[in-house]
């Protein structure tokens, strides 16, 4: 069994997704985000993942009016995209997040995220976003020299929640969920790891159960989703492990 998480990326306000992370290749699936998420939660998701793409690249959320609408839902909501510091975490805690996701903080400022996990303890995770797999930052913008599994092990002791590995060369390109990659990474930490890019069709959601095992403990899909190429209810019940 593992838990699916329906996406939502924030964009000027609206749900959109993007293609391999490139802001000159957006698509806009839903200008009201509260609806989307709703319907998302009307469905039985438990979860809803949830990017500030204007955040990761300005540094500071910039999309807290949508964010506000999707908690309301009542459907736990986990937030990555310009989440800084720990007044930041304090704050998206404070108003009924269920988890935040630290990205750029994670490759640039570890202690922090030692500090929040300690401090928010089941309540951080970490964002490990890899193009060939080296660990990109500032919204996708900038490629490090830091393997995955690397940046990964820097937090195993101190209490982070989850990692959310994303593949960024599959990210909303509908190629298929890189299972394998996701799963060879969970094998290799101490922290669950949830899937993220890529997802097209049902069997990416059945690839990732079956590596429950291993220590991947989600997957994450949006453009599948809004494209009306997975559905939704299917997904759910595969991911709790019944037969499609």
């Amino acid at each position: 069994m593992i838990t699916l998480y329906p996406a939502i990326d924030l964009k000027d306000g609206q749900a959109v997704r993007l293609l391999h992370g490139d802001f000159d290749k957006l698509t806009v699936y839903a200008p009201d985000p509260g609806r989307q998420a709703q319907e998302f939660a009307d469905a039985g998701c438990s979860w809803i993942h949830v990017v500030d793409l204007d955040g990761a690249v300005a540094g500071e959320s910039r999309n807290s009016d949508a964010v506000k609408a999707i908690l309301k839902t009542g459907a736990k909501v986990q937030l990555g995209g310009g989440i800084r510091t720990i007044k930041d975490i304090e704050t998206w805690l404070s108003v009924g997040l269920s988890r935040v996701i630290l990205g750029t903080v994670a490759l640039k400022n570890p202690d922090l995220v030692r500090q929040a996990a300690t401090a928010f303890p089941g309540q951080i995770a970490v964002g490990a976003d890899a193009r060939e797999g080296m660990i990109a930052a500032e919204g996708w913008l900038e490629t490090s020299k830091v393997k995955a599994v690397d940046l990964v092990r820097r937090f195993e002791d101190c209490g982070v929640a989850a990692v959310i590995f994303t593949d960024i060369s599959r990210d909303g390109a509908l190629t298929g969920v890189n299972a394998e990659a996701t799963a060879e990474l969970a094998s290799n930490v101490s922290i669950p790891v949830i899937a993220s890019g890529g997802v097209s069709q049902i069997d990416d959601i059945s690839a990732c159960a079956a590596l429950a095992h291993t220590g991947l403990e989600g997957v994450i899909t949006g453009r599948a989703l809004y494209d009306g190429r997975l559905d939704l209810k299917q997904a759910l019940a595969v991911a709790r492990g019944e037969p499609c």
